[in-house]
């Protein structure tokens, strides 16, 4: 047995206090008077011997009592299996308040029951000692030290949130509060579901820090969710039925039957069907959005499952644009076969341009580009269309009848693209056209033998270096390419090896194939901007520049209220950055002043927690090592005690008060009852 305070044991010295009572004062002798000595013969004889008995066992019992009482106050307990730390202490509380903690313990959420904990692990410390409540959110509040009042209050505040933290991430946290304190021992308690996505402990091997792990974990492990979703095709299209794909994941170990997938679009919400999802796997359906109207366009894809539900929605976002904007770089007059296509149909909004009247900041609003026939391409010119085509544009080419093959080259070879041999002379004929691949695919029920493919009477043909990574579309019969396809960042390169001269090349008389490649080609690409973004997640949203206006402060506004991203704006671009600014998933519109909405986004909530795949006591002790403490929560009665004990061993100053008031009860009975 050991004692917290053992300086308070002098006041043993104090018993001589109930021995120098005893003899002074039950040695004193009674004068007792009689008025008749009759009396005396009543008089009961009393041994000296029962007398002297009493008297002993009422020096004992106060002997009892004050030594007990001595022994509370130096508080004794029997150590446990490490070293009792004594002196002042630091608690840092860790409550892991992410969506994984909604699931259900018995008839509570899990937050209920690790906010219980946390209140346990405080009550079980002194008043005196100090305490940091942590939890995912990092706040700024939670980064110092308080007393035992304020961290019960710092409990019972917490609530559910979207973020989510590794928990080396976190216990670096907690230190990092505790070392601002000059404590003599510091501990950390992590109060958690422990799901195997998020505990990335190393072995715990910090003398100086004691480290508690006290893991809670919900009754059912059942949990379905919404994924992802993606459109078939590149871009989403006017007045066209807009195939959506969705992908739904079972986290459990049981088939899940009777999930009923939504979709909201347009203030309506409509059902699109009861889905069964097999066990531990996923399953892909598919809604069609038809766009009806141009502009934003929100969508919120819904599941019925319970009781975890905040992967149960997917919010998504996309533009749609009345017409395809198409810019026409030319030297001079243009062809009037590819002004007629572009101008014909409705889908296109074209701009047709020479090279010295170009204004290379307006490039990125264009969904598509093309040059036709420049002679020679410039500098500055290639530096633009190579960065246009690397944020999601999409560039075709036809080369000049007489062009400059080093200026091409000097542009082609950065992308990286096969570079273009001198021009030869020579009637050639497309032989093969790649249906697999997006340009064509789908264009073409049958290829009938009526078809009519593209015939030339000279072309520029291409180098074949391996690693240029060429996609063929169109194919001479001699094997040699006439149409190539290059990727390149988000966006593609598209080169034609003729010029597009009808003289030298029919390609813009077959109507057949030339207007719906434009088309396919002005939407293969699209926008970078994803549909979707992900709370939580370390991401910076691009979007286009308003050089033209005179506010300097991009704005966001959504579901968590407005705010004022961090913004970096690099040339024709803007990087904004969220941060932990976005609490809510929804969506949120971009503006430099109320009336001037710039762009649109969506953001979902971090699909991490979505697994219920949790770490057991025993692989944790394995995982971490045998220097960390781990608590079981099966008895939530005794998990005071069971802290108090091992971070002070078995306290024993509760039974010393006890003792010291049965010693006392002891002797007033004695005192009142035995008659002497």
């Amino acid at each position: 047995m050991q004692f917290v305070y053992p300086t308070f044991l002098w006041a043993l010295l104090a018993l001589a206090i109930p021995i120098i009572i005893h003899l002074f004062y039950f040695r004193r002798f009674k004068r007792v008077l009689f008025t008749n000595v009759k009396f005396l013969r009543e008089v009961k004889e009393e041994t000296s011997m029962r007398s002297r008995l009493r008297n002993l066992l009422v020096l004992a019992l106060r002997l009892l009592a004050l030594a007990f009482l001595v022994f509370a106050f130096a508080q004794p307990f029997i150590p446990q299996n490490k070293a009792i730390k004594t002196g002042s202490k630091a608690i840092s509380v860790f409550v892991d308040n992410s969506f994984s903690m909604s699931a259900l313990s018995q008839d509570i959420p899990l937050l209920e029951k690790a906010k219980q904990r946390a209140r346990d692990v405080v009550q079980a410390y002194s008043p005196e000692n100090r305490f940091q409540v942590l939890t995912n959110n990092f706040e700024g509040r939670h980064q110092r030290l308080v007393g035992q009042d304020e961290a019960l209050a710092l409990i019972d505040e917490i609530t559910i949130g979207p973020a989510v933290r590794q928990l080396s991430t976190v216990t670096a946290r907690q230190q990092q509060a505790l070392a601002t304190g000059d404590a003599d021992y510091q501990s950390l308690y992590l109060i958690s579901d422990f799901q195997r996505n998020i505990t990335d402990l190393p072995i715990w091997e910090d003398t100086t820090v004691d480290l508690t792990l006290v893991p809670l974990q919900a009754v059912q492990e059942r949990n379905v969710g919404l994924d992802s979703a993606w459109f078939e095709a590149p871009v989403p299209l006017l007045n066209q039925n807009n195939r959506l794909h969705v992908r739904i994941r079972n986290y459990s170990n049981e088939d899940i039957d009777n999930v009923r997938l939504s979709v909201r679009y347009n203030g309506q919400e409509k059902p699109e069907g009861v889905l069964t999802v097999p066990a531990l796997g996923t399953l892909i359906d598919s809604v069609i959005i038809n766009v009806t109207q141009p502009g934003w366009q929100d969508v919120t894809l819904g599941i019925t499952d319970y009781p975890i539900q905040f992967d149960d929605q997917y919010n998504l976002t996309f533009r749609v644009a009345e017409k395809i904007a198409v810019l026409v770089i030319a030297p001079g007059a243009n062809n009037r076969f590819l002004k007629a296509a572009l101008q014909g149909l409705g889908v296109f909004a074209p701009e047709f341009v020479s090279s010295q009247e170009l204004n290379y900041s307006s490039l990125p609003t264009y969904q598509m580009i093309i040059l036709e026939g420049l002679p020679s391409i410039s500098s500055g010119l290639a530096n633009e269309l190579q960065q246009y085509v690397q944020q999601g544009g999409n560039l075709l080419v036809f080369p000049g009848r007489s062009s400059d093959l080093g200026s091409y080259r000097g542009f082609l070879t950065p992308f990286p693209a096969n570079e273009l041999r001198p021009f030869e002379e020579k009637e050639r004929t497309v032989g093969t056209i790649n249906t697999e691949e997006f340009v064509f695919q789908d264009v073409f029920e049958n290829r009938s033998a009526s078809l009519r493919l593209p015939t030339t009477q000279g072309n520029f043909p291409l180098t074949s270096f391996a690693g240029r990574q060429e996609e063929n579309l169109l194919t001479y019969r001699d094997g040699s390419t006439y149409l190539a396809k290059y990727q390149s960042g988000q966006g593609h390169l598209y080169l034609c090896s003729a010029p597009i001269d009808e003289q030298v090349n029919n390609l813009v008389q077959n109507a057949e194939i030339f207007v719906p490649m434009l088309y396919k080609m002005a939407i293969s690409a699209g926008a970078a901007k994803p549909l979707a973004y992900t709370i939580g997640k370390d991401e910076v949203i691009e979007t286009t520049h308003q050089q033209n206006s005179g506010e300097i402060a991009y704005k966001m506004q959504g579901s968590a209220g407005e705010f004022i991203p961090e913004q970096r704006i690099v040339g024709s671009r803007v990087f904004l950055g969220i941060d932990n600014q976005v609490t809510e998933a929804g969506f949120y519109e971009l503006f430099l002043n109320p009336e001037q909405r710039l762009d649109h986004f969506a953001f979902n909530y971090n699909r991490r927690e979505s697994a219920l795949d949790y770490y057991s006591p025993a692989d944790l002790k394995e995982r971490i090592g045998d220097r960390i403490d781990i608590i079981d929560t099966a008895n939530d009665n005794a998990i005071t005690t069971e802290i108090a004990e091992r971070s002070q061993g078995v306290v024993l100053w509760r039974w010393c008060i006890m003792l010291v008031l049965l010693w006392l009860a002891c002797e007033g009975l004695i005192l009142r009852f035995w008659k002497v």
